[in-house]
C-alpha cells in the first residue's frame, strides 16, 4: 500500500525536557515518558526544552503557582510571591515560537505552571485553585504564535484515541510544510485535499465538505492568501476524534471500490468485519488490515494516495486499540 505522505525525514516535535528524563523540574528530578523516550523517540526529532530552566531558574529551585484571574493568572514563587516570572515565561514562549520555525508539533508537560496545557491550577487569595482551571505562561505564549501546530499533555497522550489523533495531526502538519517547501500550485493544493478525503470523513465530515467548497472556486482566489486558511481549517477539523461510527462509515465508503473485484464471500466477510468493528468486537486494525490485503490484490490509484489508510508509520500501531 502506497504511503507517500511518510517521508524518510523525520518529523521534529518540541517536548518538555523533563518528559525526555533530563533532570530539570524543581525538585531535581524528571518525568520521563517511556512512550516519548522510547516509543516516539524512533519515529521523530525532539527538541527539548525547559522554560524554566532557560529564563534562568537553578535546579533544584523554589517552585512556582499560578495566580490570579485564570484568562490572565500570573506565575509567581509559592514561598515568596515577590518571585513574578510571568513575563520572563511569556517572553521565552514568543522567542521559541519564532525559533522552532520547523517542528510539526509539541507535547508539553502536564499541570506545569509554565508548560501545562490544560486545567493548571490558578491558585486565589484563599490559598485555593479555582475553576476553571489556567494554562501554564509559556505554553500560553507559544501557542497563540502558533495556532494551527498539533499540541499534546504527555498524560493525555496515555488515552489511545487522542494518542493517535495528535501523531495523525502531526503528520500531516508534517506533509503540508513538505508541500510548501516543494512549491504550492493550486493542482498541488487539490491534489493535498484529495488525499485527505477519508481521513476528514473519519473526523470531520461536515469540514470536508466546507473545504471543497472553499476550493471549488480556487481559480478565483490569491492561493497565498486562500491556502493559510485551508489549513488552518484542515487542522481545526483533524483535532475531532474520529468514532467508531464514522471510521465503519469511511470503511464502507473505501470497500465500495471493491464492489465488482471481490466474490460475495469475500464481500459478505468484509461486512461482518465492519459491524463487528462498529458494534465494539474488534479493533480498526482488524477490518483496515482486510482492507489493505484487498486492495493490494485489486489495487485502485485513487484509494492507494488516501492518508487515511496509511497516515502514521504502520509499526507504531496506533490504530490497534482503537
Amino acid at each position: 500500500m502506497n504511503t507517500p505522505q511518510i517521508t524518510a525525514t523525520k518529523p521534529r516535535l518540541a517536548i518538555s525536557a523533563c518528559l525526555l528524563g533530563a533532570e530539570v523540574r524543581y525538585n531535581g528530578g524528571h518525568k520521563e515518558s517511556r512512550l516519548c523516550s522510547r516509543t516516539l523517540a524512533e519515529y521523530f526529532e525532539f527538541a527539548p526544552l525547559c522554560p524554566e530552566v532557560a529564563i534562568g531558574l537553578g535546579t533544584p529551585r523554589e517552585p512556582i503557582r499560578l495566580v490570579g484571574d485564570p484568562q490572565a493568572p500570573r506565575a509567581v514563587g509559592t514561598v515568596n510571591r515577590e518571585v513574578d516570572v510571568t513575563a520572563p515565561l511569556a517572553a521565552y514562549g514568543e522567542r521559541m515560537a519564532g525559533e522552532l520555525g520547523d517542528i510539526c508539533g509539541y507535547i508539553f508537560m502536564q499541570q506545569s505552571p509554565s508548560c501545562g496545557l490544560h486545567r493548571v491550577k490558578v491558585y486565589q487569595d484563599n490559598g485555593r485553585p479555582s475553576e476553571p482551571q489556567g494554562r501554564g505562561i509559556f505554553a500560553q505564549a507559544f501557542c497563540a504564535r502558533h495556532p494551527d501546530l498539533p499540541v499534546e499533555e504527555d498524560g493525555r497522550l496515555n488515552d489511545p484515541i487522542l494518542r493517535e489523533n495528535f501523531i495523525t495531526r502531526v503528520f500531516a502538519y508534517s506533509e503540508w510544510q513538505q508541500l510548501l517547501r516543494e512549491g504550492l500550485t493550486r493542482k498541488r493544493l487539490i491534489d493535498f485535499h484529495s488525499r485527505y478525503k477519508y481521513l476528514l470523513m473519519a473526523t470531520h465530515p461536515q469540514q470536508y465538505k466546507s473545504l471543497g467548497r472553499m476550493l471549488g472556486n480556487l481559480a478565483q482566489h490569491d492561493i497565498t492568501e486562500l491556502a493559510p486558511r485551508y489549513f488552518s481549517e484542515l487542522m481545526s477539523a483533524l483535532k475531532s476524534c474520529a468514532t467508531r461510527s464514522t471510521h465503519s462509515n469511511v470503511l464502507q465508503h473505501i470497500s465500495g471500490y471493491l464492489k465488482q473485484a471481490l466474490s460475495s464471500a469475500e464481500k459478505q466477510e468484509m461486512q461482518q468485519l465492519i459491524g463487528q468493528y462498529r458494534q465494539g468486537v474488534v479493533p480498526l486494525v482488524v477490518p483496515m488490515t482486510l482492507l489493505k490485503h484487498h486492495f493490494r490484490r485489486h489495487p485502485d490509484r485513487y484509494i492507494a494516495q488516501q492518508v487515511y489508510l496509511q497516515p502514521h508509520p504502520e509499526n507504531l500501531s496506533l490504530r490497534n486499540a482503537l
